[in-house]
């Protein structure tokens, strides 16, 4: 499906959507018979038709599986609804390296591996390597054939399991010592630096106070500055792309996983029909289905409210998404996104180098910030210069 569904549309696709809602739970009252298969399921004209009633229930069923609610069916919706369909038994679970199985069902394996301290990495719903690690070591442990499957056997297995030990995460907690041993200095951090777009994407082209300038000039220049000042630091740092490419997500999360980093800074741009939109806003992964990156959600509202009280741009809060980039890289990941191209405030900022040094400077203290978590003195929001921070380095 190349469109995105809106609501007026008429489509099977529609009625595929209002059946898997109803079937999750999300419309209650839906009558039709929801034992059929999806491929085999004959829909009922009415079904097929897109209103505002079923866009009300999407946009609830994305606001909890941590994407924008938009009401729409895209895409990116149409993957989480599949995913969210899968339950605990109904297909075999194994780990497949390249192409990883997604859904609810690998959401429940992880959170019982999880509660029993086998797996304590982010439960993302993706039976990775450390899934198919952590399901092993439960096998070895409890006289089971070892394989790293999660079939009939190894599911009854989970489901027999009586007492489990609730509360808090071990990823959380691994996440906070590894930012409490790393020490307050920056000299030595790995950072990667991923500016959106690249190549023949260019995204938007507007007008600067030179002349026109690309959305992908934008993000370039901005990563760059970014990186000159993380070098001056002492930060190892390493673009996800270069110049002239667009790697997918999928590609910038494996450079980024293979540089073995300590955190990944995604810069983007936005744009909206109406032009009263604007603001900088941040994310970082998590969402009320699963667990949350808390060290990525404590640098995320560090970066929106350092750049807020350094530029005239607006602050549009930090929240929990699971889009690609946050949900495939294995280090805290914070997406920014600075501004809007289409409102003339956020325009001027951003296309005002003077401006983008400001942007890359908060983000660079923000980052410092971090790692000053438990120092007995935090530099107030706004008030830290690039040039004291230089020198705490050094001192």
């Amino acid at each position: 499906m190349s469109d995105v569904l809106r609501v007026g549309a008429r489509s099977p696709r529609v009625a595929e959507v209002r059946h898997t809602l109803a079937r999750l739970g999300v419309i209650e009252g839906y009558t039709r018979d929801m034992s059929a298969k999806t491929e085999s399921r004959k829909y009922h004209e009415e079904d097929t038709f897109f209103d505002d009633v079923l866009s009300n229930h999407l946009k609830a069923f994305q606001q909890a599986r941590g994407i924008i609610p938009s009401g729409e069916i895209d895409q990116l919706t149409l993957r989480v609804l599949r995913e969210a369909s899968y339950t605990l038994g109904a297909r075999v679970l194994s780990y497949q390296p390249g192409n990883h199985l997604v859904g609810d069902d690998v959401v429940e394996v992880q959170t019982h591996l999880h509660e029993l301290g086998f797996y304590t990495e982010r439960i993302d719903g993706r039976f990775g390597e450390h899934t198919h690690r952590a399901v092993m070591d439960y096998q070895l442990n409890y006289g089971m054939q070892v394989d790293g499957i999660c079939g009939p056997d190894t599911i009854r297995a989970l489901g027999r399991l009586g007492l489990r030990i609730k509360g808090g995460s071990a990823n959380a907690i691994h996440e906070r010592e590894r930012v409490r041993n790393a020490g307050p200095r920056l000299t030595g951090k790995r950072v990667v630096i991923d500016p959106a777009l690249g190549g023949a994407n260019k995204g938007q082209i507007v007008q600067g106070p030179f002349g026109e300038i690309s959305e992908a000039e934008i993000l370039w220049d901005l990563a760059t500055r970014l990186e000159g000042r993380m070098i001056a630091t002492g930060v190892e740092t390493i673009l996800s792309r270069p110049h002239m490419d667009d790697p997918t997500p999928a590609d910038r999360a494996s450079i980024a996983n293979a540089f073995g980093a300590d955190l990944t800074l995604s810069l983007q741009c936005d744009s909206y029909p109406n032009d009263k939109a604007n603001g900088v806003a941040t994310f970082y992964f998590g969402s009320e289905a699963g667990t949350s990156s808390l060290t990525g959600e404590t640098l995320s509202s560090y970066i929106q409210k350092e750049i807020v009280a350094r530029t005239p741009l607006s602050g549009c809060g930090s929240h929990a998404r699971t889009w690609e980039m946050l949900r495939l890289t294995r280090m805290p990941t914070v997406e920014i996104v600075t501004g809007y191209l289409t409102n003339p405030q956020d325009l001027a900022t951003l296309t005002d180098p003077a401006m983008r040094d400001q942007i890359a400077e908060a983000i660079v203290v923000a980052v410092k910030r971090l790692y000053l978590l438990d120092e007995d003195e935090q530099p107030k929001t706004g008030t830290f210069k690039f040039s004291e921070l230089l020198k705490s380095e050094t001192e």
